[in-house]
């Protein structure tokens, strides 16, 4: 039985990750950027303390590559939240940082058996489609986080990634 402070660890962390997940994929289905701004700062926030709570658990539970992981996953978001009011075409440079530290960051997490199978595979798959992204955008290419297919698709995958995570603190929580 986890102690109870373990338990609204998971708990916090569980709740930023759907934060994050929600405000992430509401920001990139709306069409105002002062009201897309707004939800990924939201999102963004959500996901750096969640993912900093969980690099915490995962270095205590001795899983050194997911909590490394969750670490670059926090310096990762920060910098995409960095970049957040320049708008989307103002985006390029922490747009290209942080999908790189995003794929980087989400094979670290995904690497190890920490999680089920589905949300590793998950995980896996949206790392594949950020790096594609960041080679696009570090090769020359002119991208913003609205470009369709990458990183437009990558979003929906990221965010079950994220969920699937969430999922995982709460089952481990009770």
């Amino acid at each position: 039985m986890p102690q109870a402070s373990d338990v609204v660890l998971r708990r916090i962390a569980a709740g930023g990750l759907c934060i994050g997940a929600v405000f992430g994929l509401a920001g990139s289905l709306v069409v105002s950027p002062i009201l897309q701004a707004s939800l990924w700062a939201i999102d963004g926030t959500a996901l750096v303390a969640a993912t900093s709570l969980l690099a915490v658990k995962y270095l205590r539970a001795g899983v050194d590559l997911a909590a490394a992981g969750f670490l670059v996953f926090a310096t990762a978001e920060a910098v995409i939240l960095s970049g957040t009011a320049a708008g989307p075409h103002g985006q390029t440079p922490t747009l290209a940082a942080g999908t790189a530290l995003w794929a980087v960051a989400l094979l670290m997490i995904s690497a190890p058996p920490t999680f089920p199978t589905w949300v590793r595979m998950a995980g896996a798959l949206a790392a594949g489609m950020f790096t594609v992204t960041a080679a696009k955008l570090f090769g020359g290419q002119v991208l913003t986080p609205m470009s369709a297919p990458f990183p437009f698709f990558a979003y929906p995958i990221l965010a079950i990634t994220l969920l699937g995570w969430a999922w995982t603190a709460l089952r481990e929580a009770t």
